[in-house]
Formats: C-alpha cells, sequence, structure tokens
C-alpha cells in the first residue's frame, strides 16, 4: 500500500514507546491523509512514567508524509475509563467515520482496507454500529461472506461512526432492572448475559477502570450488531507486566497471528452469528477451572 490512505485514524498512547513505535511504523507505511494521536497523562504515584510517557510522544512527532495531524495529549492523567472514552469522543467530534488502534495493537494491512469497506458499505445501516479487527473463531469461517455479524464488539483494532459514538455514554447510569432487560434481549445464552453482566456492574460501581463495557452495553442498547472479519486482523502485542489489562503473558490470545482478508465478499443476509458468539464465550472468556484452581491457591 503505497497511496495514501484517506480513511481517519486515530491511534490511543499511554507509556510504551516501543510498541508505539511498532504501531507508528505500520502507519507509516499506510499513509493516513488524516491522523488523530491521543495520550492520556503520567500517573504522579507511578515513578519514571513520565519520562515514558514523554518518550512514547516523541515517536508519533516524525510524520514523514502528506498528512493532517492533530494532537490531543492530556497533562494530568485521567486513567483507562476517561482517558480512552474522551479521545475518542475527540476523534468524532472531528470526523464522521474512522479507524481507532491501541499503541498495543498491531493490525496488519488488510485490515485498513477492510475497515475502510465497511465504513463505506454500511454508513447508513443505523443497526451496525461496530466493525472489529479480531477474530475469535479459531479458523472456523462463519456464514457465506468474508465477515459475519455479531452482539460482541471486540475493541483490538476496529472501526465506527459518529453517529453511532454520540449514543455513548462513559457511565453506566440505567438500573438494574434495565440493564438485565437489555442483557436479556441481547443474549439468550445464559453464560453471555451472566458474563457481561458481571462486569457491567462493576463498570457501573467504579470497580472497573475501563472504557469498553460500556461501549458494548451501548450497542446492545441501541438494538445494534458488529461486524466481524472471518479472518484475524489483529495481534495485540501488549500482554507482558506493565499492561493495564493484558497482563497474562502466557495467554493464547497473546500469540494469535493475523492474515490477509482477500478479496472483499458480502454475507447474503444481515444475521447476527450466535453460535460464532457463544464459541468466543466458552473458548475466549470463559475462565477455565484450572484457572480458577491456581487463582485460588496463588
Amino acid at each position: 500500500m503505497t497511496e495514501r490512505f484517506d480513511t481517519p485514524i486515530l491511534l490511543l498512547i499511554f507509556n510504551r514507546p516501543d510498541t508505539t513505535e511498532r504501531v507508528f511504523n505500520l502507519l507509516k507505511e499506510i499513509k493516513p491523509s488524516k491522523l488523530f494521536i491521543s495520550g492520556d497523562g503520567a500517573r504522579s504515584n507511578k515513578s519514571g512514567e513520565n519520562e515514558k510517557v514523554e518518550k512514547t510522544r516523541e515517536v508519533v512527532q516524525s510524520i514523514d508524509w502528506d498528512c493532517d495531524v492533530k494532537y490531543n495529549f492530556s497533562d494530568f492523567n485521567l486513567g483507562c475509563k476517561m482517558g480512552v472514552s474522551s479521545g475518542i469522543s475527540w476523534f468524532f467530534e472531528n470526523v464522521n467515520d474512522g479507524i481507532i488502534i491501541e499503541d498495543d495493537v498491531l493490525p496488519n494491512k488488510s485490515f485498513f482496507r477492510f475497515c475502510s469497506e465497511m465504513l463505506k458499505h454500511y454508513e447508513d445501516n443505523q443497526k451496525v454500529m461496530h466493525i472489529g479487527g479480531a477474530n475469535f473463531q479459531d479458523g472456523i469461517q462463519r456464514g457465506d461472506g468474508i465477515y459475519y455479524f455479531s452482539k460482541l464488539c471486540h475493541v483490538w483494532g476496529w472501526a465506527s461512526w459518529a453517529r453511532a459514538w454520540e449514543k455513548y455514554n462513559v457511565n453506566i447510569e440505567d438500573e438494574e432492572p434495565v440493564i438485565d432487560e437489555v442483557l436479556n434481549e441481547t443474549f439468550s445464552f445464559k453464560g453471555l448475559r451472566e458474563y457481561y453482566r458481571k462486569y457491567i456492574f462493576k463498570v457501573k460501581n467504579g470497580q472497573l477502570d475501563t472504557w469498553d463495557y460500556q461501549w458494548a452495553y451501548t450497542i446492545w442498547k441501541n438494538k445494534g450488531i458488529s461486524v466481524i472479519p472471518n479472518k484475524n486482523l489483529t495481534t495485540n502485542i501488549g500482554f507482558r507486566e506493565d499492561a493495564t489489562h493484558t497482563l497474562d503473558i502466557e495467554s493464547r490470545l497473546s500469540k494469535m497471528e493475523s492474515y490477509d482478508l482477500g478479496e472483499i465478499r458480502h454475507p447474503d443476509i444481515i444475521e447476527v452469528c450466535h453460535e460464532a458468539d457463544i464459541y468466543t464465550y466458552k473458548t475466549k472468556l470463559k475462565i477455565p477451572l484450572i484457572k480458577k484452581i491456581k487463582s485460588v491457591f496463588k
């Protein structure tokens, strides 16, 4: 890919200059014509973090192609919840649609083409709210297209529209009966309902500093769906001890390969593949019994 890439891209960075450099080097090859870079500030109680944050920001200053670049750097630490969500809101205040990548997600080049084509194809379909880049189906083909539809919204490289993000609320303000109604209408499978209920209430009660469960809830509440490629297009390179959430360096998810998607072929019908969502839960989300036992005896 040597020509400019005209779909706007948001890069979210923080305190890891090495992973940021790998992702930024890929963007240099993609050459986006519109690039937005948002970064949270250092935590005052973390020794040496300010230097890491500054070094990370230096990495993304070297724009050597024709590009309209905008920076949104916080002077203080907002945390994962507000740092990421405010960056995405800033992005969609400036563009109608675009691609979002965090500094520990390394897509392949076909990811960008896939997102760009999906953004155009479903621009006017209010039901489609999220385009994911990650696939957790272990090579199982879902449906008759190069992608399938899901109720899950993987955020290891994704894309959306301002018309969808404007419905987002970083705080889950609905009361328990409403949340349960949304989950019951979204998932007929008990395991998925219980899994997401647990984390939705952790976010609601201030026990989890994150932004993505709120985005999933937004989609479900608005009866939206996601587009998921039938091949994995991104790799999370951030599984290590200094991560915010991906701390398990032995996780199978840290070793996922990405593949070229090939020619875009649309499914014949828009229909959620519940079988795929259940598979993701059983193989990726559900904590195996052996891990539960190990955590008890740590």
